[in-house]
């Protein structure tokens, strides 16, 4: 296995045990953020967990958690780590399980690598754009780095239900969205629509449960990177809807425009 695919697998996994510790106790310590996101001690845990590891690559690290680093140092990075320690805060606080770490390695503004675990479910998916894409059921007690690229399944799976599927955020539908799934009614004639948090919609059309995610509306960097990766490296698209071309990474805007995940 990579060895950096092999770090952030690790980091991934020992963030999720600090994670689901806080998330067992309750005591979650939430504050407001500049922005008025949630931040919980969970997070920052999270992060500190993750950095840990990926200090020892000697790569630098975007964290939405971490200090924040201005253009100027950052834009001649060839090789950087894009870190959500945790993805979908709100649904953390909601306790509803769908909050994912998300990991991704950026190579020339491309992303070349990308770990998204799943600590409520116990979920690992991974991949690189040589490996392409996986997923595997993983227990933090007793896990083998080494045995988890063979013994995971590769994506995407087949599903039964071919009715056409639109994955769209449970905490962010904008108007925007809701007209784009009222197209594909017209144009497919019967759509599922599912509601998911965090970066587990990414995940979903990677892993073939979705057609497409079309998000109308804000996110970060840290937010898709790990989730394009592994939709990319799985066969699928993630393009900027203003550029129509896929989304690069280490921008000096780190605020992601709207895009759509598909085939």
């Amino acid at each position: 296995m990579d060895k950096n695919l092999k770090t952030a697998i690790i980091a991934a996994l020992e963030a999720g045990k600090v994670i689901l510790d806080i998330y067992k106790s309750e005591d979650f310590e939430v504050e407001l953020k500049g922005d008025n996101s949630p931040l919980t001690k969970a997070d920052i845990a999270s992060h500190n967990v993750i950095l840990s590891y990926l200090k020892k690559t000697d790569i630098p690290v975007l964290s939405e958690e971490g200090k924040s680093i201005p253009y100027a140092n950052r834009k001649d990075w060839k090789q950087l780590w894009i870190v959500d320690p945790i993805d979908g805060t709100k649904e953390f606080i909601k306790r509803n399980g769908e909050f994912t770490v998300n990991i991704a390695l950026i190579e020339d503004q491309k992303t070349v690598l990308g770990v998204i675990y799943v600590p409520a479910l116990g979920e690992l998916y991974f991949s690189t754009n040589k490996l392409g894409s996986y997923k595997i059921a993983i227990s933090l007690q007793d896990y083998n780095i080494d045995s988890i690229l063979e013994d995971g399944e590769k994506l995407p799976l087949e599903r039964e239900d071919k009715t056409f599927t639109v994955v769209a955020s449970r905490s962010h539908m904008s108007p925007e969205t809701e007209a784009y799934v009222r197209e594909m009614r017209v144009k497919h004639g019967s759509v599922n629509l599912i509601s998911k948090g965090s970066s587990l919609k990414l995940c979903m059309v990677a892993e073939g449960q979705a057609d497409c995610y079309p998000r109308f509306a804000p996110t970060m960097e840290w937010d898709t990177a790990a989730g394009q990766a592994i939709c990319e490296h799985a066969g699928f698209e993630v393009v900027d809807w203003s550029t129509k071309e896929p989304m690069l990474y280490n921008r000096e805007e780190l605020l992601n425009n709207w895009f759509l995940v598909k085939r």
